[in-house]
Formats: C-alpha cells, sequence, structure tokens
C-alpha cells in the first residue's frame, strides 16, 4: 500500500525539505537500532558527536541535538537571552517569518525587525533598533540574529560576519547564527566559525537526514542553561542516539559537504537554465542551493497544483 501512495522519482523545487534521506543516512539509523543504549543524550552516539563538533567547531564548542530548526531557534535564544530582552534580526528571518511566533510566545524575546533588500544586516542597519538601552520602557537589545544563508539565498562573506559580531560585542550584544543550511553557506566556502559568532544552529534535515537539527555553543559564557531550556521547550530526544548517529554519518566522511555540493550545482543548473527566459526573472543572486524567481501567474497555479 505504501508503495503506491508516490511516484518514487517525482521531483518538487519548493524545498529541499521534500526529499528523503540520504541512503547513508538510512544505513546510520538501521546500525544504531542495534542493541540498548542510554536515553536522552547518555549514549555512544550522542558522546561521539560532541568531539566530532569540537574538531569542527574548536574545544570549547558544545553541541545539543534537538527535533527541528525552529526548537534550536528557540533554545539558543532564550539561553542567550533575558525575559525582558530583544533579538535584532532581518525583517525576513526565518525566526520572524516562518515560526508561528515561537521565539516570542516560547523562548519570550521581543523580536526588532529591520528591512533589508538582500535579507543581510550590517552593523549600521542594526544601529536602527540597537537603541533604548536602560529604558524600562523598551526591550533591551541582547541579541543580534543573522541567517547563514539568508531566506532569500545570499550570503554573507566571513568579513562582513566578522564585523556584525565586533559590533554587536562591542555594544554588549551577543550574535546567534541560524544555520538550517550552514553546510550550503560552507560549500559555497564561506565558513564562519572563526568570525566571532556565539552560537549557531546547524541544519540536518535540509541536508539528508530524516530529522534533527545541532544547536551548537561556541561560547559557553553566551548561554545560560541550554540543556534545561531544550527539556522545557520539549525538544529533548528520549531516543538521541538516533539522531546523534545521523549527524555522525553527515560529518565524519564528509557528507554533509557533498550533499552541499550537490544541492548548490542542481540551484545553478536550474538557475541557467530559465536565465534566457524573458518572463522569468531571477531576482536574487544564486549563491547557494535557492533560486529566487519570478514567474508567470498561469505557471505558478499550474506548479501549485503539482505540489512543487
Amino acid at each position: 500500500m505504501i508503495s503506491q501512495l508516490h511516484d518514487p522519482a517525482s521531483r518538487g523545487f519548493a524545498s529541499d525539505n521534500y526529499a528523503g534521506m540520504h541512503p547513508d543516512i538510512l544505513a546510520a539509523l538501521a546500525t544504531a537500532n542495534e542493541g540498548h543504549q542510554a536515553a536522552y543524550g547518555d549514549d555512544v552516539y550522542t558522546d561521539r558527536l560532541q568531539q566530532l563538533f569540537r574538531e569542527q567547531f574548536g574545544n570549547r564548542a558544545s553541541v545539543y541535538p534537538v527535533l527541528n530548526g525552529t526548537g534550536a531557534n528557540v533554545v539558543g535564544l532564550q539561553a542567550m537571552s533575558e525575559p525582558w530582552g530583544a533579538v535584532i534580526c532581518a525583517e525576513s528571518a526565518h525566526v520572524n517569518t516562518d515560526e508561528c511566533g515561537a521565539p516570542e510566545r516560547v523562548a519570550h524575546v521581543k523580536l526588532l525587525t529591520v528591512p533589508t533588500p538582500d535579507g543581510k544586516l550590517t552593523p549600521a542597519l542594526i544601529d536602527r533598533q540597537a537603541w533604548g538601552r536602560g529604558d524600562v520602557h523598551r526591550a533591551q537589545p541582547t541579541v543580534v540574529a543573522i541567517t547563514q544563508p539568508t531566506e532569500l539565498g545570499t550570503l554573507y562573506t566571513t568579513q562582513e560576519i566578522a564585523a556584525i559580531c565586533a559590533h554587536a560585542h562591542e555594544h554588549g550584544m551577543r550574535v546567534y547564527l541560524d544555520g538550517a543550511r550552514l553546510a550550503q553557506a560552507a560549500a559555497a566556502r564561506t565558513l564562519t566559525t572563526d568570525a566571532g559568532v556565539d552560537v549557531l544552529s546547524f541544519g540536518g534535515t535540509k541536508n539528508g537526514l530524516l530529522l534533527g537539527e545541532a544547536l551548537v555553543v561556541l561560547d559557553p559564557d553566551a548561554v545560560r542553561g541550554p540543556a534545561f531550556l531544550r527539556k522545557a521547550a520539549t525538544q529533548l530526544a528520549s531516543k538521541m542516539r538516533f539522531i546523534s548517529a545521523q549527524f555522525i554519518a553527515l560529518m565524519e566522511s564528509g557528507l554533509w559537504l557533498a550533499n552541499a555540493r550537490q544541492a548548490n550545482d542542481m540551484a545553478r543548473r536550474l538557475a541557467e537554465a530559465v536565465s534566457g527566459l524573458a518572463d522569468v526573472p531571477i531576482v536574487q543572486p544564486v549563491q547557494t542551493n535557492a533560486v529566487f524567481a519570478i514567474l508567470p501567474p498561469d505557471v505558478t497555479t499550474r506548479l501549485q497544483k503539482r505540489g512543487d
């Protein structure tokens, strides 16, 4: 019956969430399924994952596997802020537009948004909201949240992120990086971990995993109680070994970068294929695995009916 539900050869262009898991991830899950392991992260897989993330992000890094990207963002922002704190982000940021108010409703942090033409913040744009310190009538700016790559598919350079981090730190704020597609940015040669980011999320679901994201604390002094907040936010998986085993398979062999390069290459091929069509303008640079184009209304309608 299951085999009759869909065509396995079908392709969707709407999101990388439409894809199945990578075969290596499926094999890793099967291996992790053997025998018993302690629950809630006290297992050999999650211990190995801590080692891998320290190798990638530095000896001070610690990783907290979670179930989804919204959970990573909520736990990360809450751990970095205070109940009276505020997070400065781009108006187009995922935390503002696509999380049903979770950062404000669950993490209890006010979002202070800034309009940007390309999804990228700058020190000058941050200053539009980084005011009112000490004013009891205003939520206090404590965190700057950026996304790499942005929700418009654009990339920050390492120098741009370093400038944001230096500016934020100078003004007593921390920097959170939403990295749901961070692998795609890394594959495009914009590694950002040495630029001064304090906390980031590292995406798995959009890069071959069945489910799971990782909250990565780069500076332990930037957070309070992430382990407790993860539990309170319903993001502590009982059988965490299955999330950790997927990330191990993704990272140990370099699969995370291979998958990202493949996704980026396919986006460039798609962009090149439609670039000659006068009625399909591409409105943002194609720098990772996202193509932003304006389609004729009748084409949009047909694609929506197909589920694309």
